[in-house]
This record gives C-alpha cells, sequence and structure tokens, in this order.
C-alpha cells in the first residue's frame, strides 16, 4: 500500500456541514478532507443543490424508500466522486500559465515534495522538448485528494420503518452510514471516532469492501481516531481480530482540539506521540498476526506485501515549525490542521456570519461547554448565532429546540422512549422537576443554567450549509453553532486557501499574535484549567473514585511536564528566545498545577 498522499496534512472533520463539501472545494489540489454522514438530511440537500450547480442527473431519495439513509450517503458520495474527477479532467487540461488551476496545483505542494522539485525543473527549462515531455510527466502524477468521511461511533440510534415498526439491528444509525459509504465508488477511508461500538465494528467484519486484494490494496480503509495508544491497540486488535486492517491511526488531542473533547485521564499530546513512537513496531507485529489470522479462518487469502499503517496527529498545530517538529521527532506521517479552515472561504461551508464572528473573536471567547445533548465537553464559541437563540428562548419563556432529526436522543429520564436534552420537550420537564425541588434561588439558577445551556447540535451544527446553499426555511431563522478548537483564537485574517497552505508549510505568516505559546503549552493550560474547573463541579458528590481519578491525572500532568522539559533542547528550529519563554510557561504551569488542591475524602468543602 503506497503513500499516495502528495500533501503532508489534511483537513479533519468539521461540524456537520462545514466539510460537508470541502471534497469539492480542495480534492482537485490534491488535499485530503473529512465529512460527517450524520446527517443523511443534510446530505441529500447538499446532493440536490450540488446535482443541479453542476448539472449532474438527481433523483430524490426519501425517507419512503428503503434503506434511504444508506442511499442517501451512497448517492452523494458517488456525485462527489464524480465531480472531482471532471475537475482533475479539467485541471489536467489546463496550461501552465500563472492563474491556472493546473499551477495552483504545483505551487501549493510542499517545498520538500519531489513533484515540486520536478514542477520547478519544468518552469527553468528553456528547451521546448523537454519542458513538453516534463509537463506531460507533471499531469501524469496529479492525483487527487482523499474523500474521507466519519462516523461518530456512538451515534447509532435504533430505528423504525414507516408503519414504526422496530427494523433490525443493520439499519441502525452508525451502520446505515458505513453501509452508505461501503456501496459508494469512493476509493477512501472511514473516519472511526468516539471509540468502540461493538455492533459496529461486528457490522464492518462483514463487510467485503475492506478485504484486501493480493498485494494488500485496500479500495475501501478504515482511519481510528484515538486520544491515546492504549486505545489505539484495544479498539485495533479487536478490528484485527475481526478480518479489519487499521490504514490510519489518527492521534487527536483531548481537548486541544474542535468539536467533542475528550480529557481522559490527563495524558498530554507529547507522551502520547512519544509512546506511538517507541511502540510503532510492536503494535505493527501484533496487529498483523492477529489481522493474518483473521483472513485465514475466514477462507481468504493473505496479502503477499505486509500491510502498513500511518499515523497523524491533529488538535492545536498552529505553526510550520510545530508541524515540522511533530513529523520529524515523533515521526509521524502527516497532520490535521482543522479549525484554521473555518477561516477560509474556498475550503469550507461556513455562513459569512458565523465565519466573521470567528475572525473577530478572542481567546477568552473559545471556552470548554456543556452545550452538546450527549453529555461529553464540547468546544464552543461565545456569542455564536447558536448561543444567542439559547438565551433569546429561555428569556421568552420557551427553552429548548423541536427535536425533528433525533440524531442525539438518548435520555429516558421523563419517557420511556429517549428523547434529546436540548430537546423543548426535555427542557419544560426537567425545569418543571426543579420547581418542584424548593430549591435556593441560586442553586436553582445554576441548575437551571445547566439545563438550557445544551444546543441543538443536529440543526444548529448543519444550518450554515442550508443557509449558503439557499436551504428550505428562512435563513433569519437559522442559527448556527460553530465548534472551533481554542487555537483558531491565535488567527483572525480571512484568508484563501492559498495563504493557508502557504502557512502551514512556512511560506507565509498567518498568526495575529506573535506571543503565541508552542501548542504542548497551550495544551497543557486547558488541562490544568480544565482540572480546577471539574474539582470543583464535582465537590458535592466528592468520593473516593474522583479523589482518585484527579489523583491520577494530576500525575499523568506531571508526567507529561517532566517530557516536556526534556524537549525544550530538542526545539531546535525555534529560537533560543523562545525555548526560554516555553522553559518559564512550563514551570509556572507546574506550580499552578501543584497548587491545586484534591479535597481530601474527610473534608471536601476546604477544597478551595
Amino acid at each position: 500500500m503506497a503513500d499516495t498522499h502528495v500533501h503532508s496534512f489534511h483537513i479533519p472533520v468539521l461540524g456537520l456541514a462545514f466539510s460537508v463539501d470541502t471534497p469539492l472545494r480542495v480534492a482537485r489540489y490534491g488535499i485530503s478532507s473529512v465529512i460527517s454522514i450524520v446527517d443523511d438530511i443534510l446530505i441529500e440537500h447538499m446532493r440536490k443543490h450540488y446535482a443541479k450547480l453542476f448539472e449532474e442527473t438527481y433523483h430524490p431519495i426519501t425517507v419512503r424508500d428503503e434503506d434511504y439513509r444508506a442511499k442517501r450517503i451512497t448517492a452523494y458520495l458517488n456525485l462527489l466522486q464524480t465531480i472531482v474527477q471532471k475537475q482533475i479532467a479539467s485541471l489536467k487540461a489546463s496550461a501552465f500559465e500563472k492563474g491556472s488551476e493546473l499551477v495552483k496545483y504545483f505551487e501549493m505542494l510542499p517545498e520538500e515534495s519531489q513533484l515540486k522539485a520536478l514542477y520547478h525543473r519544468m518552469m527553468h527549462t528553456t528547451d521546448f522538448e523537454k519542458q513538453t515531455a516534463l509537463q506531460h510527466e507533471l499531469r501524469a502524477n496529479i492525483v487527487a485528494g482523499d474523500i474521507d468521511v466519519n462516523i461518530m461511533t456512538k451515534l447509532d440510534k435504533a430505528n423504525v420503518g414507516r408503519h414504526q415498526e422496530k427494523l433490525s439491528a443493520e439499519f441502525s444509525d452508525a451502520l446505515a452510514s458505513l453501509r452508505g459509504f461501503a456501496q459508494s465508488d469512493l476509493k477512501a477511508s472511514v473516519v472511526l471516532s468516539a471509540g468502540l461500538n461493538s455492533r459496529l465494528f461486528s457490522y464492518l467484519g462483514q463487510r467485503k469492501e475492506f478485504i484486501p486484494d493480493e498485494q494488500g490494496n485496500l479500495t475501501k480503509r478504515v482511519i481510528l481516531k484515538v486520544t491515546d495508544y492504549r486505545s489505539a491497540y484495544i479498539q485495533g486488535k479487536i478490528l484485527a481480530k475481526k478480518g479489519i486492517w487499521i490504514s490510519e491511526f489518527r492521534i487527536e488531542s483531548g481537548l486541544n482540539c474542535g468539536g467533542h473533547a475528550f480529557a481522559s485521564d490527563g495524558y498530554l499530546l507529547g507522551p502520547i506521540l512519544e509512546e506511538f513512537k517507541t511502540n510503532r513496531q510492536v503494535l505493527f507485529n501484533e496487529l498483523s498476526l492477529l489481522y493474518n489470522t483473521a483472513l485465514r479462518d475466514k477462507g481468504l487469502s493473505v496479502p503477499s506485501a505486509p500491510m502498513q499503517f500511518r499515523i497523524t496527529v491533529q488538535g492545536g498545530i498552529g505553526t510550520a515549525k510545530e508541524d515540522l517538529f511533530l513529523r520529524e521527532y515523533y515521526r509521524v506521517d502527516g497532520t490535521g490542521w482543522g479549525s484554521p479552515f473555518l477561516l477560509v472561504p474556498e475550503a469550507t461551508n461556513v455562513d459569512k456570519t458565523t465565519r466573521d464572528i470567528l475572525a473577530r473573536a478572542k481567546k477568552e471567547d473559545y471556552y470548554i461547554s456543556d452545550a452538546s445533548p450527549l453529555g461529553v465537553p464540547f468546544n464552543n464559541l461565545r456569542g455564536s448565532t447558536s448561543d444567542l437563540l439559547i438565551q433569546q428562548r429561555a428569556n421568552d419563556g420557551k427553552p429548548g429546540s423541536k427535536c425533528t432529526k433525533k440524531f442525539l436522543v438518548s435520555n429516558t429520564e421523563f419517557t420511556a422512549e429517549p428523547i434529546c436534552t436540548a430537546s423543548s420537550q426535555y427542557q419544560e420537564l426537567k425545569i418543571d422537576q426543579l420547581k418542584k425541588q424548593n430549591l435556593s434561588p441560586n442553586v436553582f439558577l445554576e441548575k437551571l443554567a445547566r439545563v438550557i445551556e445544551k444546543a441543538c447540535l443536529c440543526e444548529d451544527l448543519a444550518a450554515s450549509g442550508l443557509i449558503n446553499s439557499n436551504g428550505h426555511g428562512p435563513a433569519k431563522e437559522r442559527a448556527v453553532a460553530v465548534c472551533p478548537g481554542p487555537n483558531l483564537a491565535y488567527f483572525s485574517k480571512i484568508a484563501s486557501l492559498e495563504e493557508m497552505v502557504g502557512h502551514i508549510y512556512g511560506r507565509l505568516q498567518l498568526l495575529t499574535d506573535p506571543n503565541r505559546p508552542n501548542l504542548f503549552i497551550n495544551e497543557l493550560r486547558l488541562y490544568v484549567d480544565y482540572m480546577k474547573q471539574e474539582i470543583q463541579k464535582r465537590l458535592d458528590s466528592w468520593n473516593a473514585k474522583e479523589k482518585k481519578y484527579f489523583d491520577t491525572y494530576r500525575k499523568n500532568l506531571q508526567d507529561g511536564i517532566a517530557h516536556y522539559k526534556a524537549l525544550i533542547p530538542k526545539l531546535i528550529e525555534e529560537t533560543e528566545r523562545y525555548r526560554e519563554t516555553m522553559r518559564n510557561e512550563l514551570l509556572a504551569l507546574e506550580q499552578e498545577l501543584l497548587e491545586i488542591v484534591i479535597p481530601s475524602l474527610e473534608a471536601p468543602e476546604l477544597a478551595y
């Protein structure tokens, strides 16, 4: 399995709508990106929109169609594939002249690329025949970026049919999404995030599309997004035993990322990458043995060439030097740049209002919230139109949202059937319960704020796609939730695609704060602040389990700090002043961590 990526970075999944059409914007330049396939309603709308825009055939797939969710996903992915192939053909046919798509393709490549070197050689060749031959070779080596898809494994609601009959497990949300991808024409990857889903993993093992040919080539691949080595090891082994090879382990910072945040046990990115670096061969050997055995047990041939996997990292990367250090020191095969692309209109589907808010946002506007109905910490932005609508509804005495899509229904506190905690149905029931508890005014207001904070992510993370494509319903009634990583606070320029790619490769500088701390310092700060906040939240229910968790959490942070202290001298691309600043910031955070009081079991009220 040769690595055909021409860029060293990819664009991760961004919400529901923000990257839903990113492949149509960037794939022709060799840039890989990921789209969410959670929301088949949004996907069907986008298929209709782009079929009309690119004059492709469109036949509606309605809820009356059997297996409509999977069919909608398949049809949209096939449309993307068709359009991107036409874009590539058009690009190849264009001339090597300033401003052409063809020149843009090669100019954006990293400087260390062999293809970029060949391009420079062609540009400096004066012999017509040699130049023509080189141009032919360059065109022959053009490849599109991957059109990868993301399935959040925990979003796997069971579904009912047209007559409210219970459907079999294969029609659950996650399994139908996987089937939609598997049946598409794409040669790409499904990114599995949010942990283990036994039903989904078993179904994956039954799909023939994920079986390699004799040379080990895969038409459909699996990428596992993880926050630590242990998770990669466990999930990798489970899938290998089912005859599924992990083509890439995509490591993401637990807190210094966009979307949902997973603080785990305080493991920091540096030590996690070091563990992958140290154990890469061990992981490969164990997975290979389990995988080959599983193939034989299924009566399938073991590929003649050993399977390979990539290791990539994403979350909080802000400079070309950080990107290079991650790739060279930790030997990762690539990096992910997500949130900064929210400021690139050429790359992402963000409505103008939200993009302007992001461009103006300051560091204090980015925060980890409890806005997700899933009950998982969620990166949020103050002042978003979703945030404002939540407050307006509460002020009008009508908290909560209509629940039409039902992708996040999970709560059975008041109902037999699961409902969503962001819904008006749940919030009205919960607020009525609180009113009957004779709580003090302060306690009541605190609990009320937690109830009404929940955002309708099904609608609000998809809204920008509908606004930008004239989706049904007045745009003014649509509120957009946005979930950028806190690293976006250091970017404010609405940039072109060439500018952002140039920033990633160090050709120009887009950071608006010259004093931005190193990505490891930023992440450590997030973890220390999270520890303080979580201890405060849990004081009323403090027990031995909580104390053990935070003792472990602090110990892991201390181990991470020790790792970073040893790492500073190795940042040879940075200035001595930069390294000294990082050293001082590290020492200050270490002292701050030591001063956090983890309450004893006898007197939790003395914690702060």
